[in-house]
């Protein structure tokens, strides 16, 4: 067989034809940003995490209730003053209501305060923020109620042992704090509030065997 005879190897005559386009991939939602374990850690905030300030206190009425009334926005120990605004609100409802109607003020408080912990943590995305004083309230408020008639004395007294129970966390505090310690959600809400709560019955036991003697 000559050259003559031989196939070209031309493709110019062919026509283009355009490649098949990749389906489109469909546009995923953002992912949710995590919680971020720590309450108040040391140095600059975690990443992810929103401060709270004027604007979000203002922002929903979970807030208002979550970062008590705006004492939870102390920049130095918002516990301590979150506890003494429960403190001055329980003295001036008590000029007001009688020990069945507190009773039923705090009864009514605590799905209130679950319900605002869970809300406001979820907005500021960490589990368990320092800012969320709620707790502190309704817990203090328990004290209080459980401890009538009681003067000032008492009082601080009670003031004193429950801010230890609360910063120290020793024993069941600290067992209650680690329960629902980095869950989110309702779990996350509970574990804001129990150990607040095991703190002021630390708090009772302890003013109990103190009366005794």
């Amino acid at each position: 067989m000559n050259l003559a005879e031989q196939p070209r190897d031309d493709v110019t005559d062919v026509a283009a034809r355009p490649l098949p386009r990749a389906p489109e991939r469909p546009a995923q939602a953002p992912r949710p940003l995590p919680l971020v374990p720590t309450g108040t850690p040391p140095g600059p905030p975690p990443a992810g995490t929103v401060l709270p300030s004027i604007g979000f206190l203002c922002s929903h009425p979970a807030h208002w209730l979550g970062l008590g009334f705006g004492s939870g926005l102390s920049p130095t120990a918002p516990g301590t003053v979150g506890t003494l605004w429960a403190w001055l609100a329980w003295t001036v409802l008590a000029h007001w209501l009688s020990p069945a109607q507190l009773g039923g003020l705090l009864l009514a408080s605590l799905p209130v305060a679950w319900w605002a912990s869970t809300v406001t943590a979820r907005h500021l995305r960490m589990a368990d923020p320092g800012n969320i004083v709620i707790d502190e309230i309704v817990a203090f408020w328990a004290v209080l109620w459980l401890v009538l008639p009681a003067g000032f004395w008492m009082q601080l007294t009670a003031f004193v042992l429950f801010r230890f129970f609360d910063a120290a966390k020793p024993g069941p505090v600290g067992w209650a704090d680690r329960l629902f310690h980095g869950h989110g959600g309702w779990r996350g809400g509970l574990g804001i509030l129990l150990d607040d709560l095991v703190a002021a019955f630390c708090t009772l036991l302890v003013i109990a065997v103190l009366s005794a003697w």
